[in-house]
């Protein structure tokens, strides 16, 4: 068992008396923290490991400072400062994003046929209740709790401040725009970045500025929003949270469901704080840019960077933001190189493509391949990962190496595409289908456990030299949710282990492998 599990189950001991009976680990995000669920009998916490001491002391000295302040944050039941480690209250599984997404899907099949684009524009009534108790806790972190912080456990800065700015933005530069191969003049855009600065550093900066106030670190327990990942706080700005909030990627708030929002944030911060609408909208837009900005370099680095592709397909979200502030003249500001550099960017029509993520992923591989061949070291011994999807109308695949066994999982208990009519005559690898399976939360908690289990496996067979591990994904026909979830998994394995990945979909026209290095 790895050591980050053993810790989390000595904590667990040592604070609640009791052993775990399981230990699972979480699907994994954008961060490097690591999540683990542990339970004994009815009762579940959630166990965190994060190799950044000062990060975790920053979320830790915050949690216990908002819980004083009567904040819905999760409580921390116990920590191990020299291991990484502590345990927090479950707030489950849903985030406001999964319920945004989950509300879509469901109004979409509700209406029949809905094209795509408007799927995505949709926002049901229930998500924009929950939208609002969020914003409407906003201003008592940013204001109340904010007033009575020690910004000295701040990590890596006390506050939002040119650096900070400067840090963002050139992160954009270099992780996005050379990555993305956009032509821009360096020194002409330093300037004007400077200028950006400027314009930012003109507002009040004595609040608490949660960092990533975004729908993925809202978590939705029983209809009410709960707060985490603010270990990056800092002092700033009041609208840098709201911008962060309003401008999320993959959320697509329609524009005017976030004017609504942004109405909704003034009123309420008005019940505890004077504030000039005029100058605080004067200042908006530019917080709403350099956040736009720093979340498509956080996108370069996951995506070009990391060879993470899934990253990338927010690309197109975070332009057309920019393409909305763009067309209205809310971020002239007279910064002309970066509004050169942006115009470049939203009339690039492969950047709105999923051949960026093919392209990024063959690139990624053909070089990881150079790395090895040209590696002075031996070539280590590696284990092969076959993966099948299959009927189980049909036989379910037997293993014929020497090891045996391996993993056969029963995919029919998922949301089944092949129930309507505009999906039967596509399989898991085809597009709508695609949409239709990642907006559902079974099949993301499922994967979840099948990789968490496929992985804790790989780790081991790979290090005790073994040649072969199956794993097979069965469903009632072979077509849609097992090739699915045969994929994930296969470039799942694919983009974290130097594997050989042997991919079966046993149902299709054109059986054969596809194999990854």
């Amino acid at each position: 068992m790895p050591n980050i599990e053993q810790h989390l189950i000595n904590l667990f001991k040592g604070w609640s008396g009791k052993v775990p009976v399981s230990v699972m680990k979480l699907p994994g995000s954008g961060s490097y923290r690591s999540y683990y669920r542990l339970q004994a009998g009815s009762e579940t916490v959630i166990g965190a490991h994060n190799d950044d001491i000062r990060e975790n002391d920053a979320f830790i000295a915050f949690t216990s400072h908002f819980r004083k302040q009567g904040l819905p944050v999760p409580e921390i039941l116990a920590t191990d400062r020299e291991n990484r480690t502590y345990l927090i209250t479950d707030l489950g599984d849903t985030t406001l994003y999964q319920m945004l997404v989950q509300n879509r899907a469901r109004e979409a099949r509700e209406r029949v046929s809905l094209p795509q684009g408007e799927v995505d524009a949709l926002f049901p009534r229930e998500v924009l209740e929950v939208y609002k108790k969020a914003i409407g806790w906003l201003p008592a972190f940013q204001v109340k709790a904010g007033a009575m912080l020690d910004y000295s456990v701040c990590y890596p800065r006390a506050a939002f401040d040119r650096q900070s700015m400067m840090w963002d933005l050139n992160y954009f530069k270099y992780y996005f725009l050379k990555l993305a191969k956009v032509p821009f003049d360096e020194q002409a855009l330093e300037d004007d970045f400077a200028g950006l600065c400027d314009l930012l550093l003109a507002a009040d900066a004595d609040f608490f500025l949660f960092r990533d106030f975004q729908s993925r670190n809202i978590m939705v327990l029983n209809g009410e929003p709960w707060f985490i990942d603010y270990q990056g706080g800092r002092k700033g700005a009041l609208q840098y949270d709201v911008a962060s909030l309003l401008t999320d990627g993959k959320a697509n708030i329609p524009m005017g469901v976030r004017q609504e929002l942004l109405d909704f944030y003034l009123d309420s911060l008005e019940k505890i704080y004077p504030v000039d609408r005029r100058k605080f909208l004067e200042l908006y837009q530019g917080f709403a840019l350099i956040r736009i900005l720093q979340a498509l370099g956080a996108y370069g680095f996951r995506g070009y960077y990391e060879n993470k592709p899934h990253f990338l397909q927010s690309i197109p979200f975070a332009l057309h933001n920019l393409k909305f502030l763009r067309a209205n003249n809310l971020i002239g500001f007279g910064l002309n190189t970066l509004m050169s550099v942006i115009d470049l960017m939203i009339d690039n029509p492969a950047l709105y493509s999923q051949q960026i993520v093919e392209l990024n992923t063959a690139i990624y591989n053909k070089n990881n391949k150079l790395h090895i061949e040209n590696n002075d070291e031996p070539a280590e011994k590696k284990l092969a990962v076959t993966i099948h999807s299959f009927s189980y109308k049909k036989v379910i695949p037997v293993d014929k190496t020497a090891n045996g066994g391996g993993f056969v999982f029963d995919c029919r208990a998922l949301p089944n595409p092949g129930r309507y009519e505009e999906f039967r005559k596509l399989n898991g690898k085809d597009q709508p289908v695609i949409d239709f399976l990642a907006k559902e939360s079974a099949v993301e908690e499922f994967l979840g456990h099948v990789i968490s289990l496929v992985d804790q496996s790989v780790t081991t067979y790979a290090g005790r030299g073994f040649d072969n591990l199956m794993v097979s994904f069965g469903c009632t026909g072979g077509q849609h949710r097992s090739v699915y979830c045969a994929e994930k998994l296969a470039n799942h394995l694919k983009n974290k282990y130097k594997i050989t990945v042997n991919l079966f979909h046993d149902e299709q026209e054109n059986q054969g492998a596809a194999t990854v290095q």
